[in-house]
């Protein structure tokens, strides 16, 4: 059985089109491709600068199993940048982009095939010295001249290349003719079989599926994917493909087949804009609607209510809930969801520390980008985060979850004044889902960023104590 590598290339493609992902709808697609088990995560080019640095670095340590691959053009000026960019991921790869079709090479790059010839050799030996992974990949290489195209292959190859692909730019080959294409190709570079082959198929004639398995027969190792992206082979179609006729091929691929349908719709929404809510969650996060609790409630009717907010709870933990409910209703008339809430994440699921908040630095504004650098102690250890986000509690909030190292469902999340006056102490609770199970955390600070900071990590905790991570 071969296996085969999966590349997905949505960032990398979505980055082009005309309504670009923000920062936080990348993170997120990157987390989901993860989950997904895709062998290789492409980025687009580091063309925005410090920007698109700091997106390479906050999804650095959110993977230790994939390959991070930042695409980069035939030129070394951008080498120092994509280097700095991608090397704190855990799999690093550069991925060199060699236009060498003739409309390309003198439209693009402006250089002679001699040129172009010499570029791909410096620029690749370059990468290689900075000992990261390298792959060069021809664009628009069905419409290039052969002996051209094995010369760039063979010089790409030479200078250190283990990834070459070839890609269909132009989108017109029929299976056939791309079959006999890379069959040609092995023929006439053997050295190409000391390397992992790949392929960038087109589906503007909707018949990339067919064109995957023509690839697979003449002998590619890698495909490269996406989701969303109409020129591109859809993921969601070779996933198909594996599931079905993968063991009568004799290939298999490591995505994740039980979520997969799951993930990629979230993607797809995610890039359509549109963030839908399942009925069952929107009702959790609404708190069951507009109910109230009074001190003539027994424990019976609170365990039904911490149901309703979307809680399981042992009967240790309801018990504690109860005595706390009491107290609360001996002193306010009527408990409303949002306090019994509050109750939850104060006295269920105490657990000791897995982390502590050391300090926090945030930087926000109405004409800059939100950022949060976090640092917590984990085991007697400093661990830190930074990241982007759409206001500084987002900002802090995806900081933590790079330091966890996962992403967790926001469920809810509260900010309520326990004083008065200018000084007044914030009180904040959040709540998180985690493998379908709701964990609450409260935490009181003099300024609402702290608070929600506390409240995350006192949810986080829980999680951590639970699931032993």
């Amino acid at each position: 059985m071969k296996k085969l590598a999966v590349a997905d290339a949505t960032l990398r493609a979505c980055e082009h089109a005309d309504n670009a992902l923000g920062f936080k709808e990348k993170i997120e697609i990157f987390k989901q491709l993860d989950r997904l088990c895709v062998d290789v995560i492409e980025t687009a080019p580091v063309s925005k600068g410090r920007s698109d640095v700091l997106f390479l670095h906050a999804i650095a340590p959110l993977s230790q199993k994939c390959v991070i691959s930042c695409a980069m053009p035939l030129d070394e000026t951008m080498l120092e940048l994509t280097v700095e960019a991608v090397q704190k991921a855990a799999k690093p790869r550069i991925n060199i982009f060699a236009p060498v079709s003739a409309v390309q090479m003198e439209y693009q790059c402006h250089k002679k095939p001699e040129a172009v010839l010499e570029k791909i050799a410096a620029v690749t030996a370059l990468v290689r010295e900075r000992g990261i992974e390298t792959e060069v990949s021809f664009t628009d290489a069905t419409r290039a001249e052969h002996d051209f195209l094995c010369a760039a292959v063979k010089a790409a190859i030479a200078a250190g290349a283990q990834v070459i692909t070839l890609c269909d730019t132009a989108g017109t080959m029929l299976p056939e003719e791309l079959f006999d294409f890379i069959s040609k190709i092995r023929q006439d570079v053997p050295e190409v079989t000391q390397v992992t082959l790949s392929v960038e198929c087109s589906d503007v004639l909707h018949i990339a599926p067919a064109c995957a398995i023509a690839c697979l027969r003449a002998g590619v190792t890698q495909f490269k994917t996406a989701i969303g992206v109409s020129e591109m082979l859809p993921l969601q179609a070779l996933a198909d493909l594996m599931k079905v006729r993968g063991d009568s091929l004799g290939v298999s691929a490591s995505l994740n087949r039980t979520a997969g349908a799951s993930i990629i719709a979230t993607v797809e929404e995610l890039i359509q804009g549109k963030f839908t809510t399942a009925p069952e969650r929107k009702a959790s996060s609404e708190h069951g609607g507009d109910w109230k609790l009074s001190s003539a409630d027994d424990m019976a009717a609170i365990g039904v209510a911490v149901k309703k907010l979307g809680y399981e709870l042992s009967a240790e933990d309801l018990s504690n809930v109860y005595k706390e409910f009491q107290r609360i209703s001996s002193k306010k008339e009527l408990v409303t969801p949002k306090d019994l809430d509050a109750i939850v994440a104060t006295t269920a699921v105490q657990v000791p520390p897995t982390y502590t908040l050391k300090n926090f630095v945030i930087t926000c504004g109405n004409t800059v980008t939100s950022m949060a650098h976090v640092v917590l102690l984990k085991n007697g250890e400093e661990v830190e985060g930074f990241s982007t986000g759409d206001g500084p509690i987002d900002a802090a909030f995806l900081s933590i979850e790079n330091i966890a190292g996962r992403h967790f469902e926001l469920d809810d999340f509260q900010i309520t004044a326990v004083t008065e006056g200018r000084e007044a102490v914030g009180s904040g609770v959040v709540r998180l889902r985690s493998n379908g199970k709701l964990y609450s955390g409260k935490g009181i600070s003099t300024d609402v960023i702290g608070a929600g900071i506390r409240a995350f990590i006192a949810a986080l905790n829980k999680i951590c104590y639970e699931e032993n991570s």
